[in-house]
This record gives C-alpha cells, structure tokens and sequence, in this order.
C-alpha cells in the first residue's frame, strides 16, 4: 500500500490553476449577499457556503484540521490504524473521504436521525458505520449512547484512535483559518452568526478574532432548543433535525465566545430552509436554516449600518427526503409557523445576551 504524505500544503490560493488534490479544495468557500432575504435598506448580510468544500459542508475543515494533526504526529498510521468518531451526518462523511484519501480505516457510530443521503455516502467513502437504535434513557437523546458506544469501540479495536470532535483542539484551530477568510471578504464585518454543535466553529472563530484584534465583532451563537450547550434546555422535545445543539456541553464550549444566544426548534430550521430557497434559490442544509431564522429573529436590533456574515454549514441537497418533503414535515414537525411570526417580536425564544455568561454556565 502506498502512504500518502499527511496533508501540510498551504491554504489553497485562489490562482485559477488547478490543485495537487482534492484536499486541497477545502476553504476559501465564497460568500453570497443576501439582499433578498436580508432586503434593504438597513444591515447587510453575508452567507459563507460551506456546502461548496469538497465533502459538502464545513465538517470538512475540521476532519482535515483533525487528521492532519494525527497523522503528522504519528499517532495514526495509514494501513493500520482505525479511526473512530461519532457523527450525525456531515463530520462522518468529511471523515470518510479523507481517510479514504489516505488509506486510514474509519468507523463511524451514528443514530437513526442521519439521513439515507448521508448514511450512503459515507459508505460509498468506504466507511464502516453503526446505527444506534435505542437513545440515552435519562436524557431521550442518541448522543450520550453514542459516546458510551465509541469508547467500547476505542478499548476493543486494536491501534484504534478517537478524533473526538468534541474536544480535540484541532476541530477549533480549523476556524482560525475561516475566521481570516470572512475578515478578507468582510473587511467592515460586525456581526457573526454561526451554529453550535461540538463548538469547534464557535471557538475558533471566537479565537480568531482575538487573534485578529477585532473582539468589537459581536458573536451570535445559534443552538437548538432542546440542546444543552448552554444549560439546562427550555424544550424536552426530541430533536429530528441533526447538525446543530448537543445533548452534552463539549469540552470546546468555552464561556467567553459568544456575546449572543439564539435558540431554534425544528420548525425554525425548516421554514428557515424554505425561505432560503424561496427567495435565494439556494438548496441548504438544517443548520443553515437555523443560522438563517436567528439572523431573522437578531434583524430588528441591528443598525443600518451592520455588516453580518453568516456561516452555513451545508447544503440542503442532502435533506431532499426530510426538510424538503412535505410528507415528511408534516409526519415529524408539524404545522410550520407563519414567517412574521416565526421571526418577530412574537417568537418563542427571543435572543439572550450572554455578557455576563450566566446562560453559558453549565
């Protein structure tokens, strides 16, 4: 078997010429306007398209980020080692390419709420995947299961490694590199808008705009309802939707990297979705949708003058037999609520301003 070199090249340049590899079309995703959903006059706001990495989402950033650090220190070994996450959809399909890529065994363990879409291609990447089936009894979530299923893996399986989304370093230093390419694109950028999941996203673009000496950019973390990153959650319903909030606070989750809170439940992701395409024609993912109905809902506090960036995470290609069909929405939402309601004054979970972290404390 041939070992292919761990990936150190340098940040893809948009030259024009053609890469080495696929790898190396990860980053340096564009960003959209969004004059029709966000019409003007007033602030402006930005989508960055993640759904355009190579894999399809954001994920792909911080599989490259992981396996790049493991494999450049040595603790995994192309042909022997067997990698192990944990995933709902996205990480485990950008896991599943990359160690393709590099002749790296991955086993993934996720739960019913993937979507055939998802569950597919990380098979067709070579993935070997196991399915929950019975969620955690004290919590009615599938994560903690999850979890308790991926350390029995790690302590059975021989020479095998745990990448951890949830807590390796790496998964945050990938979104130093995002955070640089929306503070080129956006030079005037006061606002960022972003999902919350592992928290690798909100940390490290948390950090890199420390790094960036632009901590006046106000952060809004976005996260489920009926998630636990921030506390106790205000919704025990179940969540259908993957991609964004967690039943456990990851050890990434750090309380000084938000300024803002904004809580979606299902409902909001979908019509979120809906109106992107609606008025954008543009196909994203659950997350997106959720990014998109907090910058909705945060629209109304914002001067004229802000410049927002939201970060979307996926595309809604994948979402085809969930979020897009009507049948489905119907069976496990519900009756979506109007738009003037769903985003105004009205709404049931308003923004939460988080300066003094008391709603961040676990």
């Amino acid at each position: 078997m041939t070992i292919r070199t761990p990936v150190a090249d340098p940040p893809n340049e948009s030259t024009g010429g053609p890469v080495p590899h696929a790898l190396r079309l990860i980053g340096d995703t564009p960003m959209v306007s969004l004059e029709r959903l966000f019409p003007p006059p007033g602030p402006r706001f930005f989508g960055k398209m993640e759904k355009l990495n190579p894999g399809g989402s954001i994920k792909d950033r911080t599989a490259l980020s992981m396996l790049t650090d493991a494999l450049g220190s040595g603790r995994i070994v192309p042909g022997r080692t067997t990698v192990v996450e944990s995933s709902s959809g996205n990480l485990g399909i950008a896991m599943a390419q990359i160690c393709n890529f590099h002749g790296v065994s991955f086993r993934c363990v996720t739960d019913p709420k993937i979507t055939s879409m998802n569950l597919a291609l990380m098979r067709a990447y070579g993935a070997d995947v196991e399915v929950i089936d019975r969620p955690d009894e004290a919590t009615g979530e599938y994560l903690p299961v999850r979890i308790r299923r991926v350390n029995e893996l790690i302590a059975s399986l021989p020479d095998s490694w745990w990448s951890n989304q949830y807590a390796n370093p790496a998964n945050a230093r990938a979104h130093h590199r995002t955070m640089e390419e929306i503070l080129t694109a956006i030079p005037g950028l006061t606002h960022l808008f972003l999902a919350t999941g592992s928290c690798g996203t909100l940390r490290g673009c948390a950090e890199g705009l420390r790094r960036a000496g632009r901590q006046d950019v106000t952060v809004i973390a976005v996260d489920s309802c009926a998630s636990r990153i921030f506390g106790e959650p205000p919704q025990r319903a179940a969540r259908v939707i993957p991609g964004h909030g967690a039943a456990l606070r990851p050890p990434l989750m750090s309380n000084d990297s938000a300024d803002w809170l904004v809580r979606v439940d299902d409902a909001d992701c979908v019509v979120g979705c809906h109106e992107m395409l609606r008025k954008e024609s543009l196909l994203v993912g659950g997350s997106s949708g959720a990014v998109l109905t907090a910058a909705l809902r945060f629209a109304p506090r914002l001067p004229e003058s802000a410049r927002c960036a939201l970060i979307l995470p996926d595309g809604g290609e994948r979402y085809l037999d969930t979020i897009y069909d009507r049948s489905w929405v119907r069976q496990h939402i519900g009756p979506l609520p109007e738009p003037s309601r769903w985003a105004g004054p009205s709404c049931s979970y308003p923004p939460i301003h988080l300066t003094d972290h008391e709603e961040a404390a676990a």
